[in-house]
């Protein structure tokens, strides 16, 4: 078997629109941490904690800007994986798929135990021991399921929680606008922001905007993936920024107190209507969760199916079920493990692999754009971004900005995470190696 299949073998079905790629990848960047992310920032960056929202939305602008060009290349499952793939070799594709995988795996394992925290506020008897496992297992089960009976069906469901999670957010930012004070965006020279607490804010801010490279994985689904995917890229940056700065200023305006809250947004819901107000940002909060982890169970296991159909991982992996029409294996193998590190923990001090490694898929796949662009961008669909150079340019220095910033134990865990891919990798083509010169033996 060939290093890599043509993208026509896929047997995913073509049902996905502009919207779909919309809900994923908005999903995958509005998660639980801007619930909790303004009291964190008003502490580093006080009145200027705004600004920080839009200069992050700048920051990675650049890369969603690359992804959106190199998204209208290709048209089959994979995402980041075929564009490393095409641009270095199957091997750093490889690589890139597996370490997303891993750390797609540890962070949906980590807003899982953060969902059924939230569930406890509402059901206290769901943070013992015993429950929050069957509780863990009943959540990982259903969202399993769901994506196994069809592609359809979750991501209507998924739209149904983007709206439950961001119309609280709407209401508190509308509520908010009706007694918005503008001075107080703007840090007075006695308060003005320091450069350390900017850069801690910056770092702590920009991962309110990552999340969005799992919308464009599914590209095997898309009706029209080079014209869709740029769009719903683009859209949901806008979209997200739009909501975080005014949430952010909304919060900095309603609660003089937003550095100390422990749960800011439901805080600052309490002090508009009350109780009401409180409950209704727990549920989006809830929601938002769970839209997040139900974009995360979609895309991921469309990773390990790519993976399987290219010959780097066992070829059940590579399965569609012949009904649903859904890559099965892969989906319940992303629930298992999602599930194992869920209920065991040992996610937690791998948390930082999380992070590493969607800078290293975002250093890779980029610093590959001239080549694919070369190879692909000749082609009467594809994205001509403008000055694309220059965009480069600044996303890797974005990119290698934020490296420096990584703990040295996430490090040593990526090369360990690194190193083990590899044997896995040459194990599988050994086998697939040995299994065809079996096939090819005569007969007799």
């Amino acid at each position: 078997m060939p290093a890599s299949r043509n993208h026509d073998e896929e047997s995913l079905p073509r049902q996905l629109s502009v919207i779909g790629f919309w809900l994923l990848i908005v999903n995958g960047m509005i998660g639980a941490g801007i619930f909790g992310l303004p009291g964190e920032l008003a502490k580093l960056a006080g009145e200027g904690s705004v600004w920080v929202f839009i200069l992050c939305a700048l920051m990675i602008a650049p890369i969603m800007l690359c992804f959106a060009q190199l998204s209208s290349y290709f048209h089959g499952t994979g995402g980041p994986i075929l564009y490393a793939s095409s641009a270095f070799g199957p091997m750093a594709g490889f690589q890139v798929g597996w370490l997303y995988y891993i750390s797609r795996v540890l962070s949906f394992a980590a807003n899982l135990n953060l969902l059924i925290t939230s569930l406890g506020y509402l059901w206290p008897d769901a943070m013992g021991g015993s429950m929050r496992i069957a509780l863990a297992f009943v959540i990982c089960s259903m969202m399993t399921l769901l994506n196994v009976i069809g592609a359809r069906g979750a991501v209507r469901t998924l739209g149904l929680l983007t709206v439950v999670k961001i119309v609280p957010l709407i209401v508190l930012v509308g509520i908010g606008l009706v007694s918005f004070d503008v001075g107080q965006l703007f840090p007075h020279v006695r308060n003005a922001v320091q450069i350390t607490d900017l850069g801690a804010a910056v770092f702590l801010v920009i991962y309110a905007y990552v999340g969005f490279e799992g919308g464009v994985v599914p590209a095997g689904e898309a009706r029209n993936p080079k014209r869709d995917i740029p769009r719903a890229l683009i859209a949901a940056l806008a979209v997200c920024a739009l909501l975080y700065t005014l949430i952010q200023a909304v919060s900095l305006t309603t609660l003089p107190a937003l550095a100390e809250s422990p749960r800011p947004l439901v805080d600052v819901a309490q002090a508009q209507i009350g109780e009401a107000g409180a409950l209704l940002m727990l549920l989006g909060i809830i929601a938002s969760v769970g839209g997040n982890l139900l974009g995360a169970m979609f895309s991921t296991p469309r990773l390990t199916y790519r993976m399987a159909i290219d010959g780097h991982l066992p070829p059940i992996l590579g399965r569609v079920h012949p009904r649903f029409r859904t890559p099965a294996p892969s989906i319940i193998l992303y629930g298992a493990a999602s599930f194992a590190f869920a209920v065991t923990g040992g996610f937690v001090w791998l948390a930082g692999l999380s992070v590493l490694a969607r800078l290293v898929l975002y250093f890779v796949c980029i610093i590959g754009m001239p080549r694919l662009r070369r190879k692909h961008g000749g082609g009467p669909d594809a994205m001509h971004l403008p000055g694309s150079l220059v965009w480069m340019g600044i996303s890797l220095l974005v990119c290698v900005a934020l490296l420096l910033q990584v703990k040295l134990d996430s490090v040593l865990v990526t090369i360990g995470c690194m190193v083990a891919g590899s044997f896995l990798y040459y194990y599988t083509r050994t086998l697939r190696r040995r299994s065809i010169g079996e096939d090819d033996r005569p007969e007799g």
